[in-house]
């Protein structure tokens, strides 16, 4: 080893998210997470399943991606001085799964999260043992910071979705996919910064490239909706789905995948998000964040499911402040000028 650890992290490639490449993160995982699981949901259609990584540890899926990252640098001994060290930014759950995922493997983990991070996330990072530093009022701004940190002080930076370790992680949710649900035709997947889409559908188009992908971004979180289509709708960071904010980071290796693998993305409204949100405690019992819902949401207002195409809705995250929960649920909610009308790419 003899480049820094920050030169090392920019030089990815989306030619390493390989399914390869996933089969080894899984057989890496194997060790810490068990299988999610998969619910049937007969109200949205005939072979409808909801695939609860919002029941993983830390309640989400990021930790597949934490887990698969840590790993893959300490079997390659990236770190240069004992203990092992790294940096993030998140909105928060990619936080808490870097901070638990760290905690486990003897690494030390400083998570970059904005000062508009909802509390309950920033206690999961403390209760795993994360070093918290509150930087800036969105997204964008903790993830400067946190390639500034790398950058000037020559610390790995493990990004939410630019690192293919990371996708590698989240690729293992289509191989156990595949064998969860028989003859699977169709997944529906929320997406943010991409890192979650690219490797689910790198590792489900490598077994059956014929398998329909569908990405849902909020409507004020449209960020790769716009590097898909190349349009300019605007980033709202007041939204439901925070978990979705901040735009893709320049150079990200998920466009590329996304726009080589992802047969199509849409957009839901905060009033969506929210049905779905509620939708999900009354007919399931499972509480959901709004990221963690806009899959739901696009299956209930945009998509006719009927049919009969077996289908997977990705539900990826339950870490929710109470006082947000009880707005929701008490239908105190607003879309803020966001009609379904106004929003693109609905229907199927």
């Amino acid at each position: 080893y003899t480049c820094s650890r920050a030169s090392l992290n920019m030089s990815a490639s989306s030619s390493e998210v390989t399914l390869a490449n996933i089969a080894l993160a899984r057989y890496r995982l194997s060790k810490y997470l068990k299988p999610t699981t998969v619910l049937e949901a007969p109200d949205l259609g005939k072979h409808v399943y909801l695939k609860l990584e919002c029941w993983n540890k830390t309640r989400s899926f990021k930790i597949r991606g934490a887990y698969n990252a840590l790993l893959n640098m300490k079997e390659n001994q990236y770190a240069t001085s004992s203990p092992y060290e790294v940096v993030a930014a998140s909105s928060g759950n990619h936080g808490q799964a870097l901070a638990r995922a760290a905690h486990d493997l003897g690494v030390r983990a400083r998570i970059v999260v904005p000062v508009t991070t909802p509390k309950k996330k920033i206690e999961g990072i403390e209760r795993y043992h994360g070093e918290i530093i509150l930087h800036g009022q969105n997204y964008d701004e903790a993830e400067a910071e946190s390639r500034r940190i790398e950058r000037d002080e020559d610390v790995l930076c493990i990004s939410p979705y630019n690192d293919p370790h990371v996708i590698a992680g989240a690729g293992t949710i289509g191989l156990e996919l595949l064998n969860q649900i028989p003859n699977l035709e169709r997944v529906i997947i929320p997406v943010s910064g991409g890192g979650l889409i690219a490797g689910i559908a790198v590792a489900l188009k490598s077994v059956n490239p014929f398998l329909e992908i569908v990405g849902v971004c909020a409507g004020h979180a449209p960020a790769m909706f716009n590097e898909y289509y190349g349009t300019v709708w605007p980033q709202e960071y007041s939204t439901l789905a925070e978990a979705l904010s901040g735009e893709v980071e320049r150079g990200s290796i998920t466009i590329e995948l996304t726009k080589k693998y992802v047969d199509k993305i849409v957009l839901v409204t905060e009033d969506q998000i929210a049905s779905a949100m509620e939708w999900m405690v009354f007919q399931h019992g499972v509480v959901v964040e709004g990221g963690g819902a806009v899959g739901v949401a696009a299956a209930q207002f945009l998509f006719d499911l009927s049919d009969s195409r077996p289908t997977a809705i990705l539900v990826t995250g339950s870490n929710i402040d109470k006082h947000v929960l009880m707005r929701v649920l008490t239908k105190e909610k607003k879309d803020e000028g966001c009609e379904t009308t106004d929003l693109p790419g609905g229907g199927s």
